[in-house]
């Protein structure tokens, strides 16, 4: 693999990355964030506000970064952390590799090039290969060999400590594919358990070994399990299906198209079948395992049943949603097939020995139904677009040439175990290198240069200003650019979002999705409230360089005419937010019991500044406008435009509409798009440039449209992508920039004076002159932010199902928040419990022997 990454120039080899979909939009960001939290800002560890708005972490690194191999990275700054992905891939390889050998010389007859070839077979399986850039899961592909060995000792021996260890370890470093792992050690136990039956009390006493070891394991890890599970709670586990029909997902046959090298591509990402590959030598194996008299067949029978279920696995909807927790996958479906690989490679491995001499009815079979499978994939090549023929042929001539090398009587010539390494490691090798050509990668470049850009831009802000702030852009390359060069953002793609962040959200006129929210349609009165205090927009560059900037743009936003220019370089400008409100103030009591009732995110704004402030006048702080004149080209007039259907008169020319409007104030002005009104219904171009936004939405969205603009012409012009274009929720607003002003100063009157702060502590003084005002904060409410009031604790409410807030008496307080994980002290007691004893018990031991 390392020489394949060479090949194709990945860094630090070349000019490209292994940079690719979740792990270059997405895991990337948190290796950065790792790296900073544990070398410069420890506070951050438990809570960081580059976590969208600001969140908790420890869900986060138990998802993503607790694998021990992540400390490579931290030998690599800035943007050579490519560098240290590219060295964490192929360790992880290896070490899959090196974990089944290891496994195979302790409980099979394999050693030498044959354990090798079924090691590369592992290591490199169609599983690997597919979810490469899932890097965090690759982990489990060289613990679940280790925990299966653990298993193995403990059923034949009695000896717990391996199996406990190396499942404590599996649960503590990614406890999602450890979930998976778990499910499977109850069906090694059952095949282990009928393989080794002697009478059913001797079952009883193993089965309690079982138990008791694989809960002790539990009790270790819960230091991470329990305050993981609160933080699921709030996030994963509201997504959970309840409700499930008996039905296949597919047709059951398809997925054997997955057993041809090559047989995947991009499309197999987000909804495919099963990646099962894992060459000839090691699916005939498997086969020729069933009809191998010298296994027991009460054995076989078992081992038979298991492999049923696992491919029902594959294709039943319940037994898939099981595996995955009661959650379909978002991507990347059935992730446990890595489990399937093993277990069918291990099979081959307890057959495909020295003395393995097949008969003539096994060879028959095995030869049958490989024939029919080979013969129905095909035929049915058009279904599978990720397949084509000339694979077919390679992977049947992979088969014959496996078939025959299992099939002679040449196992003790010093030519097998050499001819067995060429044929199984050479289909393996190509299956791998196939399959990633069909990928492609972020450029070094791409990734490098955006990222030291935006890190000299946070850098010059955070010399001059080291109060608690956050900062917007228009620009970006992934929603976690905060993460990567460390400030307090406001976007997020992470798989623990808590559900409350997008659903606020989607209320504000903000992108928002199930596990991700991009801060790019911020406000005048969001960007004031959330305390956007500085503001990064990227340059348009002309002439040759036109069009080519580095930093993409996400975002159109006109009212950056309302902020202070303070800085510029060649590709971005700085702005500061003269509005910006600290980050907690006093507020009135109106906002504890706000409840939303508009789902239109301007009018949601108003109310919500208007509870703050307690002014109802202030809930009028936008107003509908209406377009001078409309023009439509192939398109049936409509004498109103907010929900119209626009639809073509012709369907084959092109139909567009053009809005245009002449502002009477400099006040800013705003549309609303509704989820219709999006980049893949219609092109929208903003007095002649196209209309910069982030393309993925589902809730209606605010666009700045225009700002200190009175007098000068305003032209929108949609033209429809489609036959039809739904305007959903589209409407122009201005707001009203004396009241917003009026209000922000209000607010600004009584901040709370911070005289210390961490990503996880502050602590300040703040006055309030009337009796039942609040400190409000825009941090995100947690059950971990524990408040004091003048060093007695105090209550944390939650106002707009969102933000903490903290009751205050009249005058001056002093109020610290200090954030701490919900249930850790829970698994810390737990886990150093359980360590004690167990250490206890085996010195008692010890010493009595």
């Amino acid at each position: 693999m390392t020489a394949y990454f060479i090949y194709r120039q990945m860094a630090p080899f070349g000019s490209s990355s292994l940079l690719t979909v979740d792990l270059g939009q997405q895991y990337i960001d948190f290796f950065a964030y790792m790296r900073r939290a544990l070398l410069h800002d420890p506070s951050s560890i438990f809570y960081s506000f580059a976590n969208g708005l600001g969140g908790e972490m420890l869900g986060t690194w138990a998802y993503y970064l607790l694998s021990p191999l992540n400390w490579i990275l931290l030998l690599c700054p800035g943007a050579s952390l490519t560098t240290g992905v590219f060295f964490l891939t192929v360790i992880k390889y290896g070490l899959a590799g090196l974990a089944f050998a290891w496994v195979l010389l302790k409980t099979t007859q394999q050693s030498g090039l044959k354990a090798i070839t079924f090691a590369t077979a592992y290591a490199l399986m169609g599983w690997s290969v597919a979810n490469q850039l899932n890097i965090m899961w690759l982990d489990a592909a060289y613990l679940l060999p280790l925990v299966f060995y653990g298993l193995y000792v403990l059923m034949h021996t009695g000896k717990w400590r391996t199996y406990v260890i190396w499942l404590a370890i599996s649960l503590i470093v990614n406890y999602y594919m450890a979930y998976m792992i778990c499910l499977f050690m109850i069906l090694t136990f059952i095949y282990l358990a009928v393989d080794r039956y002697t009478n059913f009390r001797g079952f009883l006493a193993q089965a309690g070994r079982f138990a008791w070891t694989s809960i002790t394991a539990g009790l270790l890890s819960a230091v991470v399990l329990l305050p993981t599970w609160w933080s699921l709670t709030q996030s994963k586990a509201q997504y959970t299906v309840t409700t499930f029909k008996w039905k296949f997902e597919f047709f059951p046959p398809k997925m054997l198209a997955k057993f041809f090298l090559g047989a995947f591509n991009f499309d197999q990402m987000p909804d495919g079948t099963a990646n099962l590959f894992i060459g000839a030598i090691a699916l005939l194996g498997a086969l020729f395992y069933f009809g191998d008299r010298k296994i027991a067949l009460r054995t076989r029978i078992t081992a038979g049943i298991i492999t049923a279920f696992l491919a029902l696995s594959l294709c039943l909807q319940p037994l898939d949603l099981l595996w995955h927790a009661g959650q379909f996958p978002v991507w990347y479906p059935y992730r446990f097939s890595f489990i399937v690989s093993f277990w069918l490679i291990w099979l081959a491995a307890q057959t495909l020995t020295d003395d393995f001499e097949p008969g003539w009815l096994s060879i028959a079979l095995v030869t049958i139904i490989v024939v029919a499978g080979a013969a129905y994939v095909a035929l049915n090549l058009k279904s599978f677009k990720f397949l084509q023929m000339n694979q077919v042929l390679l992977g049947m001539f992979f088969v014959v040439m496996a078939l025959i090398l299992t099939t002679l009587p040449i196992k003790h010539h010093w030519i097998y175990p050499f001819l067995f390494f060429v044929i199984g490691v050479t289909e393996i090798s190509a299956n791998a290198f196939t399959s990633l050509n069909n990928i492609s990668y972020v450029s070094q470049g791409e990734y490098g240069n955006y990222t030291n850009e935006l890190q000299r831009l946070v850098n010059k802000v955070q010399k001059k200003d080291t109060s608690a702030y956050r900062i917007g852009k228009t620009f970006m390359r992934t929603k976690g650019d905060a993460f990567q060069t460390g400030f307090n953002g406001g976007g997020v793609f992470s798989s623990v979002l808590p559900k409350a962040v997008p659903t606020f959200y989607g209320n504000t006129g903000s992108p928002d999705g199930d596990g991700f929210v991009a801060y790019t349609n911020g406000t005048l009165v969001t960007d004031s409230l959330l305390n956007m205090k500085y503001y990064f927009q990227q340059k348009e560059l002309s002439g040759a360089l036109s069009g080519s900037s580095m930093l993409p743009a996400m975002s159109n936003k006109a009212d950056l005419a309302d902020y202070t220019k303070i800085g510029a370089d060649h590709w971005a400008t700085t702005y500061k937010n003269p509005y910006a409100l600290p980050l907690g103030y006093a507020a009135s009591p109106q906002i504890l019991s706000l409840k939303n009732k508009t789902a239109d995110p301007a009018q949601y704004q108003a109310n919500w500044l208007a509870a703050l402030t307690g002014n109802s006048a202030d809930s009028k702080l936008y107003a509908a406008q209406n377009f001078d004149q409309v023009t439509f080209a192939n398109i049936n007039q409509q004498t109103k435009i907010t929900g119209a259907v626009l639809q073509k008169k012709n369907l084959l020319k092109p139909g567009s509409i053009t809005l245009t409007m002449k502002p009477t104030t400099n006040d800013p002005y705003y549309l609303t798009f509704g989820s219709t009104v999006n980049p893949d219904n219609a092109t929208f171009v903003l007095n002649g440039k196209t209309l910069n936004q982030y393309k993925t939405y589902r809730n209606t969205i605010l666009v700045s449209v225009a700002d200190h603009a009175k007098g000068k012409t305003i032209k929108l012009t949609i033209t429809l992508k489609k036959g039809s274009l739904w305007l959903e929720n589209f409407t122009l607003y201005s707001l009203n920039t004396n009241v917003f002003k009026s209000a922000v100063a209000q607010l600004k009157s009584q901040p709370w004076r911070l005289t210390k702060h961490s990503s996880r502590y502050f602590s300040g003084q703040m006055t309030t002159t009337k009796a039942g005002e609040v400190l409000n904060t825009s941090i995100p409410y947690s059950q971990g932010w524990h408040a004091t009031v003048n060093g007695k604790a105090a209550k944390t409410y939650k106002t707009i199902d969102m933000f903490t807030a903290v009751k205050l008496p009249k005058g001056k307080s002093t109020v610290t928040l200090t954030y701490w994980p919900p249930l850790l002290n829970l698994g810390l007691l737990i886990s150093g419990l359980t360590l004690i004893v167990l250490t206890g018990g085996w010195w008692l031991s010890h010493r009595r022997h």
